[in-house]
């Protein structure tokens, strides 16, 4: 989203507003657009006033178009659209849950989708789990701007400030959430280390540095894990990594994967969803079965012990996403819709 924005912005024809439901802003950038930005924060969890504001703020703007990048945000705009005329862009699908009707973003779906004017997903998985209708839906893969690897901090300075002296560096970038699969990437450490000791691990993302994932390190391998939590700069900090995981239980088109081979990294995910749309297993990474450790840990072990393979598979996913997701194609299938939708 805050790559569209940057794009759009130097379009003269297009006008946007932000509407932020949360104070945590990780991409400051947007702040540096010079666009309106306004905050509809809710007070309880299921604070109805968060209607009201909507509405008042899209009776006063008028937009052509809601674009939502969420389940709630959609629920939200639904009756503000239909109540003014807006045209709803609904942008939820951002990743490919297994069947599970309970699933909270699944009953959104069921609820928002009807009303929605154009349903996008960020990959062909996703909108086969959710179901979306087939006549108002489409793919717009997530656009890489490779201008983000640019002025990376030194790989001596990261290395210096992670303590780290091993030879190698295996690295995850994800949040410790019941979606990412950390348990899989930590059994596999383990194991891996149980026959070797030139390997430090970093998980990288908001909690992993909680108490409930130190849990599952293991005290006598507490030294070669590095839990960084929350960070910025996450491009320098994959810079150093030799190899990149993904351990996953759902996913679109994962960010975190783009910037793995955006940096020329070969990559070792969980199979499934839209991870199947964005790696060529065997070329670009491997795609493994979710929820074992045993092959991630023989694919870690082969690519550290094979520096040829290493390389040729990171420049094969660095030529993928240069040629098959750049931003550019992502800006200008955002813009079509935009004009389908209006139209």
């Amino acid at each position: 989203m805050t790559e569209l924005l940057i794009a759009l912005k130097s379009k003269s024809d297009i006008e946007c507003e932000l509407l932020i439901m949360h104070h945590d802003v990780h991409f400051k950038e947007v702040f540096e657009l010079g666009i309106k930005v306004s905050y509809i924060i809710r007070k309880v969890k299921k604070d109805l006033s968060i209607f009201n504001q909507l509405y008042k703020i899209c009776r006063a703007s008028k937009p052509d178009i809601i674009h939502c990048w969420d389940s709630m945000t959609a629920l939200y705009s639904v009756p503000v659209c239909k109540l003014l005329g807006i045209k709803l862009v609904n942008g939820m699908i951002t990743d490919a849950p297994p069947l599970n009707r309970f699933y909270k973003p699944r009953l959104r779906a069921r609820l928002t989708f009807p009303f929605s004017d154009i349903i996008v997903g960020n990959s062909k998985a996703g909108l086969t789990a959710y179901s979306a209708p087939k006549y108002k839906s489409y793919v717009v893969y997530n656009g890489f701007n490779m201008n983000r690897i640019d002025n990376l901090i030194k790989r001596e300075v990261i290395i210096e400030k992670l303590l780290i002296q091993t030879r190698y560096i295996v690295g995850m970038v994800a949040n410790f959430t019941v979606f990412k699969d950390y348990k899989t990437y930590y059994k596999a450490a383990h194991k891996l280390l149980e026959t070797r000791n030139d390997v430090t691990f970093l998980a990288i993302g908001l909690d992993t540095d909680s108490e409930f994932s130190e849990r599952l390190i293991d005290h006598k391998n507490k030294t070669c894990f590095r839990l960084l939590g929350k960070l910025s700069d996450v491009e320098s900090l994959i810079n150093v990594m030799d190899v990149c995981v993904l351990s996953t239980y759902s996913e679109g088109i994962s960010n975190s994967i783009m910037e793995y081979m955006a940096l020329g990294k070969p990559v070792i995910v969980s199979s499934g969803g839209g991870s199947d749309e964005l790696i060529i297993n065997d070329l670009t990474g491997y795609l493994i079965p979710p929820s074992d450790p045993d092959p991630l840990c023989e694919k870690l072990d082969f690519l550290l012990n094979h520096s040829e393979i290493r390389k040729n598979m990171g420049a094969a996913g660095k030529k993928r996403i240069e040629i098959d997701f750049p931003l550019n194609s992502m800006v200008e299938k955002y813009i079509t819709l935009y004009k389908l939708c209006i139209s």
